[in-house]
């Protein structure tokens, strides 16, 4: 290899090794600003410094003492070579001092010396000259003495015979260590100021080393830590510099996987719950059908292929809504966890059962959806509704090892005849819905634009009947009772009427009960309304008997009323209010209110009468009856309905019904009264039958309060009253 050659490389490693150099001084030189921003750089640099200070502040004091000794030592031996030379060797007298006047003044003016005393072998004392000692000799105890005044100016020895070859003498040297307490001083000083020097080098370059291999590598982790919880599902983290070899590069290592692991599973995380959210918010639970904001979704992606098809007649779907009859029963007698297995099976037995175009969807409780295109053999709504209550009615359904027979009630409208945005259509499938349950259920209605009408119709009535009650647009009538072997009036029967004001020549129109007391009973307006006709009916009853007419007054009770209201404390409320005997007070009630909670219905009445008020069975023989049920029931009067007796004249089975009516009231030792009479010949057919009491039109229409008080006062007491 040329000269020029191995050159060229020397100076190519020579530049490499320079810019290393340079990298690693910038690096330094970039940690060391990292390194003195930290607090627990400082922490720790204050630690390593006081440490450091430490060791060197014991080291000084336990050495200190030790530098003391040596420099007295030194000016005790500059004291015996400065005394040796000035003694008088020619002196022969051992009580004499040993030196010359001239020269004891020398040794005081020019060497340490600031004074002395001399002392005999037989310690006594043969003079002093300077300063005067405090030494004092009196025996060999005190020859190992010496004394350094407390600051530190003055230090006294003594000096033996062999200190002073061999001179019969014992002398007590005053030597000024005023020198060594300052060399002392500058010790001090010196040794301090290197120990700060020491420590704040020790401390540097130790701090140095930490933040290149402990302090760089801990902010770099915690720098890529937070970029990784600023954004934890992609965190941007740069890739380690430091060796996985020592066990910070190795930490930080796993601590970037751990970073890369948690944005992996939050990811994962993110994406289940996602879909769980999806499922939840499209889909039911249960079934794992599409749910009502589903299907209504589907509706309205159906709806926009419709509008952008030029083939829009042929796209035609028949929405059907499916009701499980009587569901509640199901759950109420055989628990709940049937009731969803039924629910499950239903809608694996439509899914699976009809074609794949179709949806099925579980929108309510018990309440299905279906939305089924129109093609094909499918050519109408009706077809479709009849495919889907075929599926229902085919076979039973086996829940438990247990056979189901379930029957349902099914509202079908057509889109987009019936209706073109998905939540009208689907109304109006549930508007029909509704039609086939009140046609009595386990069959289906095709939705028909009178339904809506009546829907509409039925809103209204329910607004005018709120506005009725808040601008007392109700009031009472009152059709009397009459005993029918007496003739004597006995009690009068309370009937609401409702006349509603309008812009008509009459100024309104009345409002017949059976058209809005099934709309209050469906709403549960029929509770405040039952309340306050109870409070008026007593405080109007109250007043007749304040006027000496002591007669019944009943009330009709709704079973809505019955069921959901408080009615035992409501009307010991209103006995307490109106003050009126409560024997003179009839509840009635029919017998269908009764038949849902048994129990509760006989705790119910029990409760009633012993507040002392009657109980009348209202339109008894239409409803449920039941002997087993009525002898638990503590009740004092019967009611025959008006149906029955109106007939009983031409139909020998409404005959039959009325006198079978009559005696079991008389075998269960109950009053029997009879509504509906109008007749002389029905007023005669219920004498003959040995019947109770009677009301009817042809004793008096149900008329107003003070109407009701004329007929009273008009009335002679016998029937032939009635005969004119």
């Amino acid at each position: 290899m040329s000269n020029f050659t191995v050159t060229k490389l020397k100076t190519r490693s020579s530049d490499k090794s320079g810019t290393t150099l340079k990298t690693n001084i910038i690096t330094l030189l970039t940690s060391g600003g990292q390194l003195w921003r930290s607090q627990l750089s400082w922490r720790v640099a204050f630690a390593v410094f006081l440490t450091i200070m430490a060791v060197q502040a014991a080291i000084l004091a336990v050495t200190l003492n030790d530098y003391e000794m040596s420099k007295l030592h030194v000016l005790e031996k500059s004291a015996r070579t400065a005394i040796i030379p000035t003694l008088n060797y020619k002196h022969t007298g051992r009580l004499a001092m040993p030196f010359d006047n001239g020269e004891m003044q020398r040794l005081i003016a020019h060497t340490p010396i600031s004074g002395f005393s001399v002392y005999s072998l037989d310690f006594n004392l043969l003079g002093y000259r300077g300063e005067p000692t405090n030494i004092f000799m009196s025996g060999a105890r005190d020859l190992d003495k010496t004394y350094r005044s407390q600051n530190g100016k003055n230090y006294e020895i003594i000096l033996r015979p062999r200190d002073l070859n061999s001179q019969p003498y014992y002398m007590v040297i005053r030597l000024d260590s005023t020198r060594v307490a300052q060399d002392i001083r500058n010790h001090v000083k010196q040794t301090i100021l290197i120990m700060l020097l020491m420590s704040a080098f020790v401390t540097v370059v130790l701090m140095m080393a930490l933040g290149k291999w402990l302090l760089e590598p801990i902010i770099f982790l915690q720098k890529n830590l937070a970029l990784a919880s600023q954004n934890p599902e992609n965190p941007n983290v740069e890739p380690s510099p430091f060796s996985k070899k020592d066990e910070i590069g190795n930490v930080i290592f796993l601590a970037q996987e751990l970073i890369q692991q948690n944005a992996k599973n939050i990811y994962e995380i993110k994406n289940r719950a996602q879909d769980q959210i999806h499922k939840l918010a499209y889909f039911d639970p249960l079934t794992g059908l599409p749910n009502r904001i589903n299907f209504l979704e589907k509706l309205a992606e159906f709806g926009k292929r419709e509008e952008n098809t030029p083939y829009k007649k042929n796209l035609r779907c028949a929405i059907i809504t499916l009701d499980i009859d009587h569901f509640k029963d199901i759950n109420d007698s055989m628990g709940h966890n049937v009731g969803d297995a039924i629910l499950k099976s239903v809608g694996l037995r439509l899914r699976s059962s009809l074609p794949e175009t179709a949806i099925v969807a579980r929108i309510g409780e018990d309440e299905f959806s279906i939305k089924m295109p129109l093609s094909g053999t499918m050519k109408s709504s009706k077809q479709a509704a009849e495919k889907v209550l075929s599926l229902i009615r085919m076979a039973p359904f086996s829940v438990f090892n247990e056979d189901f027979q379930i029957r349902a009630s099914l509202g079908v409208s057509t889109f987009p005849d019936d209706g073109f945005e998905p939540d009208q259509i689907l109304k109006n499938a549930h508007i029909a819905l509704n039609r086939a349950k009140e046609a009595g259920r386990d069959n289906y209605r095709e939705y028909m634009e009178d339904f809506d009408q009546a829907v509409q119709a039925r809103f209204q009535m329910l607004r005018d009947l709120r506005d009725a009650i808040e601008t007392d647009q109700l009031s009472l009538n009152f059709q009397p009772q009459l005993d029918l072997n007496t003739g004597k009036v006995i009690g009068a029967e309370a009937l609401l009427r409702w006349w509603k004001p309008d812009q008509s020549k009459e100024g309104g129109q009345w409002i017949s009960p059976g058209e809005f007391i099934p709309v209050a009973e469906q709403s549960g307006l029929i509770v405040p309304i039952g309340e306050w006709v109870l409070r008026k009916a007593c405080q109007t009853a109250k007043k007749w008997h304040d006027s000496g007419q002591d007669i019944r007054i009943a009330v009709n009770v709704s079973g809505v009323q019955f069921q959901q209201s408080d009615i035992v404390a409501y009307t010991r409320n209103i006995l307490k209010e109106t003050k009126i005997q409560p024997h003179l007070l009839e509840l009635e009630v029919t017998e269908s209110a009764f038949m849902d909670d048994i129990d509760h219905t006989v705790k119910i009445l029990k409760e009633l009468h012993a507040l002392g008020v009657e109980l009348a069975i209202d339109d008894f023989g239409t409803g449920y009856s039941s002997l087993s049920y009525l002898r638990r029931f503590p009740i004092d009067r019967l009611k025959i309905d008006q149906s029955f007796i109106r007939n009983a004249l031409i139909d020998d089975n409404d005959a039959s019904i009325a006198s079978t009516i009559i005696t079991l009231g008389h075998a269960l030792n109950l009053k029997v009264i009879a509504e509906g009479v109008e007749t002389f010949e029905h007023q005669k057919f219920l004498m003959d039958q040995g019947c109770d009491e009677v009301q009817g039109f042809r004793y008096s229409r149900a008329v107003p309060d003070n109407e009701f008080i004329k007929f009273i006062e008009n009335y002679s007491g016998s029937f032939d009253h009635f005969e004119a």
